[in-house]
């Protein structure tokens, strides 16, 4: 029970096949209080129920595209739940109509709204934090291996993970002095929602289940357990890391 008696924050849970989801089930698991957030009306109903189920805590409307949105969620939980631990931004966005074809013709609009919600967004809640954390605590954001070589059909997000992995580092840099931990994990492919929007994906759940030294697909378990480590304590000194959690398919490159 690594996380007993820590409180945190789950930004972006959409569904029970969330990466969020495998993250709330660790952490609850671990005997950590969970909140959430929901970006609109349809998502709080679609999560209510999971919210129940792992926290019981009003699911919290705050949709981080908008100014505001964040400093309010986070006043309104200090108002209402007190300090806590840690938070998870499992947050990013993309039209998935740009995500097929060539990158450069990626939208000006459409290259924005992504770098706003998937990158921007870690770096307002980053900012907001140290009022809900006032004692130290950890943040962990998600990214994905497309930051480092090219992914087919991953295009403008590729740009945007890569723009959050610097992110984290900087920072890192600015919270330290809070006790504030910040690092990223880089999952390997797993079937989600968002993950419904890349073209061809079963393609890539196949190619990197096949070069995988452990010859199998990440599971949600494996990133929440991973997860949970960063936000614990045994983790206290880690942070500025983006940690790959996906059986090991990145530490190959061509396999004959």
């Amino acid at each position: 029970m690594i996380m007993q008696g820590k409180k945190g924050l789950i930004m972006g849970m959409a569904n029970k096949f969330s990466i969020a989801y495998g993250i709330s089930e660790s952490l609850k698991n671990q005997g950590a209080e969970l909140i959430f957030t929901a970006q609109t009306d349809y998502f709080k109903n679609k999560i209510s129920d999971i919210a129940n189920e792992f926290g019981g805590h009003e699911v919290i409307l705050c949709d981080v595209s908008k100014d505001g949105e964040i400093e309010n969620a986070f006043d309104q939980i200090l108002k209402d739940i007190g300090p806590i631990d840690f938070i998870v931004h499992s947050i990013a966005f993309s039209d998935k109509n740009e995500l097929l074809g060539k990158y450069y013709n990626t939208s000006r609009a459409n290259f924005l709204n992504a770098m706003n919600i998937s990158c921007y967004s870690f770096t307002e809640v980053c900012k907001h934090s140290q009022k809900l954390m006032p004692n130290g605590g950890g943040l962990v954001t998600l990214t994905y291996y497309g930051s480092e070589k090219v992914v087919p059909n991953y295009n403008v997000m590729a740009l945007a993970k890569s723009a959050l992995e610097t992110s984290v580092r900087y920072l890192a840099d600015d919270l330290g002095e809070f006790w504030i931990r910040v690092n990223s994990i880089s999952a390997g492919p797993i079937k989600t929602l968002a993950a419904s929007g890349v073209g061809e994906f079963s393609k890539i759940l196949e190619y990197e289940r096949n070069r995988s030294p452990l010859k199998r697909n990440v599971t949600q378990k494996d990133i929440g357990d991973a997860c949970t480590f960063l936000l614990s304590d045994l983790a206290s000194g880690i942070t500025g890391e983006i940690i790959h959690v996906d059986c090991g398919c990145n530490t190959i490159g061509v396999k004959f």
